[in-house]
């Protein structure tokens, strides 16, 4: 079930959201091979009304299966968005819908989530890659390729007088 606040137990005021929400709720896009969404999210939010907009505050924490870029191990990367905050407008452009006096705020959660997504996930800062495989720099030779400076074309259009 995604994550709602219902606005008739805003009107008797804050209202606190704890749980954990399965990771097949938040509906998290799997086309990345190396960061996966497997567990639960973790949350404890307070929600409060304003004029016209929802205020979420607190902490979401969610733990990913992750393969090191380098050395393709698999290891556990902790999301902890604490403190969190979120504003949601209830009218505008921009407004939430409101469905039988409820507010789906999984959009809004998924988003912030998928912000904090790690680009290049490693199993440590000096993890040095597959074992065998070179780094991927190119040999220095020491010699200039005739494509370079010294090409006849480059030296004809050295000749004009601009």
């Amino acid at each position: 079930m995604p994550l709602f606040v219902n606005m008739r137990h805003l009107e008797a005021g804050n209202v606190r959201l704890q749980g954990e929400l399965p990771a097949d709720e938040l509906d998290i896009d799997a086309r990345d091979d190396v960061v996966r969404a497997n567990q639960p999210l973790h949350y404890d939010l307070d929600v409060q009304e304003l004029e016209d907009a929802l205020l979420l505050q607190g902490h979401l924490r969610l733990v990913l299966d992750c393969l090191c870029v380098r050395c393709l191990k698999p290891l556990k990367y902790s999301l902890d968005l604490k403190p969190w905050a979120c504003h949601i407008p209830l009218e505008g452009e921009d407004q939430a819908p409101v469905v039988n006096d409820c507010v789906d705020l999984t959009p809004f959660v998924r988003e912030d989530i998928l912000l904090e997504f790690p680009r290049h996930p490693l199993c440590n800062p000096e993890c040095r890659g597959l074992p065998g495989v070179s780094a991927g720099k190119a040999k220095q030779t020491g010699r200039i390729d005739r494509t370079e400076a010294g090409s006849p074309a480059w030296s004809e259009l050295n000749k004009l007088k601009l």
